[in-house]
This record gives C-alpha cells, structure tokens and sequence, in this order.
C-alpha cells in the first residue's frame, strides 16, 4: 500500500444551500490588520525537519515550523512578478456543509479541528467561495507543501516536454541525469518515474529512522552536493521497470534531476519563468535546496500563499493556459490525474504524481489532488470547477485525519453546485 493514500471511507454525503453564518467574516480580500499578521519569520521557536517526520512536534511548535521551514535549510526564490492574477469574491459562498463518516455526522467546523486544517480556501470558477486562516495565519503566510511539490514537479516536466526538451514520456532517465548512468535507472523511462514503477528498491516509511526516506533525509541535512543521487545510484532493482508501483520521494528527486538536466535551469527558476510570474502568482515562494546553490528537492520544500497554491490549482484546471495558449502538452491534465497502467496492464489508481479521486463522489467528477503528509493537499474537482487548498498541522505525518480529506472536499465541491 502506497504511505500517503488516505484511508477509504464509506457513507454519503449531503450538503446544503444554506450559507455558513461567518463565510462574509472570513471572506475578506484587502490586507489583514497589522495585529493579525502572523510572526515575524525568525522569531517563532521552531522544530527540527527529523521531529517533523518522527510527528514529534506539539501543536503550537508544528504550526511555527510548518511556516518557516525556509529557516529549515538553504532554499531558492521561486519570484513573483508583473500582474497579479486576481481571486475575486464569488456570489456563490459556501454553504452548509455535511459530511458521513459511518453513523457520525461532521460539519466544517468538526472537520477544520478534527484534520488539524489551519487554512482552507475554496474557488468555484475561479472566483473565492470561501477562505479562512486560523492559528495566526495570514494571507501573506507561505506554508510548506511536502508532497504537494511531487505534483508541481511533474508539472515541470510536462512543460519541459511541450517545449521539446524532454522527448516525451520514452525519455531516459539516464540520457538527463548522468549521475545515475551504471545503476537500476538504467532503461528506465520519465513514465516510469512519473508512476512511481523504476523498478528501483525503496521504503518510504517516514517514522522509520532505517527507511530509504529517512536515509534521503539525511543525505539533505548533510547539504553535500550530489548526495541524493549518490544515494539513489546505490539503491538495487526489485523489479523490472514498468511493473511494480512503489511510492517514493526519492523518484521525485530523479524527476526533478531529470527536468533540471533537460532544461538547463533550476527547478525554482523554471516555475518562475514558466508559471509563477506569467500565470499572475501574487508573492515570491522558496524551496529547499540539496545544498547551497545546488538541487531543489523535487518531492518537497516549496513554500507559498495559500492564493498562490490555489492559483496553481486553478492554472491546472484551466489545462495549463495562460491566456489563450496551453503550455502543457494536449491532453495532459487528463492523462496526468487519472488512474494509468503498468506494462502488464494492470490498474494503478494513481497518476504521473497526482492522486485519483479514491473516494465514491471524487470518481464521479474524475477529481484529483496533489497531497502532502500532515494535511497539505490541493483538491481539483473538473466537473464542478472547484479548486480547494488546505494547510495542515496534523500530528503525525499520516494516519491522523479522523475524517478523510477527500469526503470533505467532494461535500464541499456539491454545497457549490
């Protein structure tokens, strides 16, 4: 079983018109006063990145961390620049929402506490249905995205293949990332890495201080230039390439490795010139470095706006357009977030790094989502037109959302229509 696949949940889902009675109170598009600004960055006591995976951080400390992991390692600026792309407020406010979790009931509020959710932001055609911050949050908080990276990472890759420096889903991991030349990556595709199916043993066990995870982990907080891939050149062959899916962030890293090498750039550099500034993104990002100067880590480490996330989402949606022009390959939104298949034609419920919808409602709208461990996820709902961005504070990396995320986004995605 893949480790961030949230738990399927039975029961169905109902929701109301009737308009949450604080959605106007917490809807409020200029700047928060100056006394609801969150912490000046530096002056918060934060945690370590190994207490983070180990879920060894008491609430408050976890919310500190979580908006300052740039104070965790090195980091590159993913800028901002020229027109912002604006979030207008929507006549279409969120609802009552209820969600069925067996014989309990749960409703927005149950769920904001109960996931540990410390913003949340819904867009319904573009356009803010509903947006809250708790826990001293702003609009201006950048907030980590672990595995949310995964999914913008892949999205590097798309663009890179529409711009003719990848050649397509047959390119060679090797051909791009010499590093990796002599080691189970040979013959080894971009789809195979896009599917998590190398072949290439791995043990994504965060909590395991033995895992291949926590030994990648490690690499990056020695900030040694070309540990990662070291690491990954040594790791042995567990099955042919193509047929065997194994979630791992240390494919990410051969991903991004692979995006870096194709397009002659760093990764923030390449979101920035590609995204983050033609799309409109309203404030600069970082993320995380290998080491000073070196190599993002594909799989985690961006910082950003809740807007900022929620504007990636809808560029998403829209199929990659900006302005009137796609710049991901045809089809790609499609083929990226449905469920594929391995060599033998077996099913995958998983995409190039995006998650299927899991749950009855998501499979129905053929929605999607980019997810990161302790409650980080960007839901994308195509049928209804609904994008949803949430920061999470849970307590442990997995395991420890009493309601399934994605239950609650399928409810809230309905209370819209």
């Amino acid at each position: 079983m893949n480790p961030m696949r949230h738990g399927r949940t039975g029961g169905r889902i109902k929701a109301s018109g009737a308009a949450l009675g604080l959605a106007l109170l917490l809807l409020v598009p200029s700047p928060a006063p100056a006394q609801d600004k969150a912490p000046a960055t530096g002056s918060e006591r934060i945690g370590t990145v190994e207490e983070m995976y180990d879920g060894k951080l008491l609430p408050d400390q976890a919310v500190s961390t979580y908006r300052n992991i740039d104070r965790l390692f090195p980091t590159r600026t993913i800028r901002a620049g020229g027109t912002v792309r604006e979030l207008p407020l929507s006549d279409r406010l969120l609802g009552e929402v209820s969600v069925a979790v067996g014989d309990e009931r749960y409703d927005l509020y149950d769920v904001m506490a109960l996931d540990s959710f410390t913003a949340l932001l819904v867009l319904k055609d573009g356009k803010i249905a509903f947006e809250t911050y708790q826990r001293g949050n702003t609009p201006e908080t950048r907030w980590m995205s672990m595995s949310v990276a995964k999914s913008i990472t892949s999205t590097l890759a798309a663009i890179a293949i529409r711009e003719g420096k990848l050649r397509g889903l047959d390119a060679l991991v090797t051909d791009h990332v010499p590093a990796l030349k002599g080691s189970a990556y040979e013959g080894v595709t971009l789809r195979d890495v896009l599917m998590m199916s190398s072949g290439v043993r791995w043990n994504e066990t965060y909590t395991d201080p033995a895992s291949d995870r926590r030994a990648l982990l490690r690499a990056q907080i020695g900030q040694e230039p070309g540990s990662a891939m070291r690491l990954m050149a040594g790791l042995p062959r567990a099955a042919e390439p193509g047929t065997v899916n194994t979630y791992s962030t240390g494919e990410t890293q051969v991903l991004g490795e692979m995006v870096r090498g194709a397009v002659g750039k760093p990764l923030a550099e390449y979101l920035s010139e590609k995204v983050w500034v033609p799309y409109g993104m309203e404030s600069d990002a970082t993320w995380w470095l290998d080491s000073p100067g070196g190599s993002e880590i594909g799989g985690s480490g961006i910082s950003a706006t809740l807007r900022d996330y929620a504007r990636f989402g809808q560029f998403f949606l829209d199929e990659g357009r900006i302005g009137e022009t796609s710049i991901l390959p045809e089809n790609w939104t499609r083929e990226a977030t449905q469920p594929t298949a391995l060599k033998d034609g077996k099913p995958l419920d998983y995409g190039y790094m995006w998650w299927t919808g899991w749950t009855e409602g998501a499979m129905r709208d053929k929605a999607y989502a980019a997810v990161g461990i302790h409650g980080q996820n960007i839901y994308i709902n195509p049928a209804r037109r609904v994008v949803i961005v949430t920061f999470g504070a849970q307590p442990k990396p997995t395991g420890k959302e009493p309601v399934d995320p994605m239950l609650f986004f399928d409810a809230v995605a309905e209370a819209l229509d």
